[in-house]
């Protein structure tokens, strides 16, 4: 089992695809671990990009200390790891609790980073994403893990992936439970507590940036995903149609195309970050991928353009009617 001795503990990483290939590090969400990116593991490398996957402090086969670690832990930890694997340039894609350490790597490493993918996550937390990380925590040390993952499920998944998908659901919850401890998430989750807002921070991130929300993300919807947007200049921000919080297990040759396709982008010099907002296909093997936004995209109701008013002229006698 590959492992990183880091101050003390181990950290649990494999490396998938070609060496020379560029790297895309993934940071689990919080309840996960590197077997949730099994289907990546093809599908990257495939697609000409290697992958990093590991499991950070308190998740699935790495160390769980007693007291947890902070978000900045987690970002060093990681930055350790590239030095320790000779990895000089990574991508770092991190999605939900994984999404808000890929940013606070942006912010500390700038000059070794080649772009950074924040996923269904945030910088700041407002009234509702406390509340949900609220009842949560209040479900995982109450009841236990498994109902944590219960109430996860109908926010990490469309409606129409869960009626169909109901035996790897559960399959999903036994390897959740089994694989990871309690009271190791439990200090994860202790993180947030003390949280302090990122925004006024992301401004110094240069790297490219994409950033990709999924339409019906309720837990992490897109407002928190504009304020990235706004914040960083070299972004773009990429809405996903049909899916919510954890799409990326849901529809991982779509994810794995936006991915690969951002990255060798930035490889080629191709990139624009402008801070557009794009639309996805939902076909992986779309031409063109991505379609511009031009409507109001913070809107979950589209609407119609505001009517123009209407033209003034002049009549015979020198007073002005409505045209």
């Amino acid at each position: 089992m590959p492992v990183f001795e880091y101050q003390g503990h181990q950290l649990y990483y494999e490396l998938h695809g070609r060496e020379g290939d560029p790297v895309l590090t993934i940071v689990n969400g919080l309840s996960m671990r590197t077997s949730h990116w099994g289907p990546y593991f093809q599908l990257l490398p495939d697609l000409g990009v290697r992958v990093l996957t590991y499991d950070m402090l308190g998740q699935g086969a790495s160390s769980k200390p007693v007291l947890g670690a902070g978000f900045q832990d987690h970002a060093d930890g990681l930055y350790a790891l590239h030095r320790y694997l000779g990895i000089e340039r990574p991508y770092v894609f991190g999605i939900s609790f994984g999404g808000v350490v890929a940013l606070r790597y942006a912010v500390d490493h700038p000059d070794v980073l080649g772009g950074v993918i924040p996923v269904s996550t945030f910088s700041e937390l407002d009234a509702q994403l406390r509340g949900h990380a609220t009842n949560l925590y209040v479900g995982l040390v109450r009841v236990g893990f498994g109902f944590y993952l219960d109430l996860l499920m109908p926010l990490n998944f469309s409606n129409e992936w869960i009626a169909q998908q109901q035996d790897l659901i559960q399959l999903i919850r036994r390897v959740g439970v089994s694989t990871n401890e309690l009271y190791g998430i439990q200090n994860l989750m202790e993180s947030l507590a003390g949280f302090e807002s990122m925004t006024p921070e992301l401004s110094t991130i240069k790297a490219p940036a994409l950033i990709l929300n999924g339409e019906f993300d309720c837990l992490t919807p897109r407002h928190l995903h504009d304020i990235l947007r706004r914040e960083m200049a070299n972004s773009r921000l990429v809405l996903v149609p049909r899916v919510c919080h954890a799409f990326t297990l849901e529809i991982p040759a779509l994810t794995s195309r936006l991915l690969a396709d951002f990255i060798h982008a930035v490889e080629r010099g191709e990139w624009t970050g402008d801070q557009s907002v794009w639309i996805s296909a939902e076909d992986p093997q779309a031409d063109p991928l991505l379609t511009l936004c031009e409507a109001d995209h913070l809107r979950a109701i589209p609407l119609a353009p505001t009517p123009k008013p209407p033209r003034k002229r002049k009549t015979a006698a020198g007073s002005f009617d409505q045209a």
